[in-house]
């Protein structure tokens, strides 16, 4: 793993600097993940959002408007700084490779723990854990699920990886035609374009798709941030984004984003009807709540991403044991961490504990819980190959 040096800022740097590993990027991965964990921590307890299992206690009007918005906030960036990160990673995995081995790694390093979390791990926690299977014997579902198709369905937290394994391979596609992403310097007007542009197709999507639809587990108003984001990361390769471009760059394009996310993001919740606890209009249809919350998702996803690379790459580009040994497991921990979480939950559900509690609690819990379970099993077994 080659050493990156902390706070390289210039183009001059970014020319000399060794990018077979960027350690910053291992650790905003990582990050992610334990935000994917807090999000279905909350998703227990919060009267938003689906989960497998659901302990909801009666709870004030402040402790669910922090759901809400701990929980709006982190759906707006933290998996498209997922799909940006593996865009910025396919351009160059498939110049490297061409298109049939890079569809091959794609297909083994995602496909198969998809499959595998569909067929065997999903159905253990829907059976067994959130109970949310019928009656008549494990053995006697599992074939149901299998002859209904039901499976297909059942991706869970990996329509994560069965969304980006598509991705890839429409990707691999396009670049056997010939076309290859031109190089673009990243400015302020082009960031404002990207924005306006993510916005108005979310919102398209969302006038025509009932908020409430799902493929593969995603609800199709999130494809068009996700594909954005995607492609974003590709031109990124090519531009080189990453390492390129000066942090105050980043800073000042993030923190001004955001700015105008928390400005629009109060005029939504007094006028949109935030409080007085009817949240329809924010998921969707053609009405004005439903455009400025897509407009608010976009520059959020927009300006986290501009925070988190600064950040990271300024004082996160460097890994002891520990940050390294989270990097190594950060993928096992996703595949595994549902039936952990839901495990955990149900041996909390009797604690007189407020929501908010629990839910930190759980937290917690379910990180220390899948990290030990990859690191100690998953990747001491015929698994490690695949995550």
């Amino acid at each position: 793993m080659a050493d990156i040096s902390i706070g390289t800022t210039t183009r001059t740097a970014a020319a000399t600097r060794t990018p077979s590993r960027m350690l910053f990027i291992d650790n905003i991965r990582w990050s992610m993940i334990i935000l994917v964990l807090s999000m279905h921590a909350a998703d227990t307890y919060s009267p938003f959002g689906n989960w497998y299992y659901v302990d909801r206690q009666k709870i004030g009007f402040g402790t669910a408007l922090f759901f809400g918005i701990y929980q709006s906030f982190l759906q707006a960036f933290f998996m498209a700084v997922l799909f940006f990160i593996a865009g910025y990673f396919a351009a160059g995995a498939f110049d490297r490779k061409g298109l049939s081995r890079f569809a091959r790694d794609r297909l083994i390093r995602l496909g198969l723990p998809t499959l595998l979390y569909m067929l065997v791990i999903g159905p253990l926690t829907q059976y067994f854990l959130s109970w949310t299977w019928g009656n008549g014997g494990f053995g006697h579902q599992w074939l149901t699920h299998l002859r209904d198709g039901e499976w297909l369905s059942e991706t869970g937290p990996m329509w994560f990886c069965a969304v980006l394994l598509l991705f890839s391979l429409l990707y691999g596609l396009i670049r056997l035609s010939g076309w290859q992403e031109r190089m673009v310097a990243l400015s302020g007007p082009l960031v404002a374009v990207f924005v306006v542009v993510m916005a108005t197709a979310t919102f398209a999507v969302r006038v025509v798709v009932p908020g409430g639809a799902s493929v593969l587990n995603v609800h199709p108003g999130d494809l068009p941030q996700y594909v954005l984001m995607f492609a974003a990361g590709a031109y990124g390769y090519r531009g080189n984004w990453m390492i390129g471009l000066a942090d105050r760059s980043y800073l000042r394009w993030g923190a001004l984003a955001l700015a105008i996310s928390a400005a629009l993001f109060a005029a939504l919740v007094l006028f949109g009807g935030g409080l007085k606890g009817d949240t329809a209009l924010y998921g969707g249809g053609f009405n004005p709540v439903s455009a400025g919350m897509c407009l608010w998702e976009a520059l959020v996803c927009v300006g986290m991403g501009f925070l988190l690379l600064a950040v990271y790459r300024r004082y996160f580009d460097t890994q002891g044991l520990l940050a390294k040994w989270l990097s190594d497991n950060a993928f096992g921990v996703y595949l595994i961490h549902p039936p952990i979480l839901i495990g955990f939950a149900l041996l909390m559900h009797g604690l007189p504990l407020p929501a908010l509690a629990k839910a930190l609690l759980l937290t917690v819990l379910a990180a220390i819980g899948s990290f030990s379970v990859s690191g100690f099993i998953l990747r001491r077994s015929p698994l490690r190959a695949i995550i």
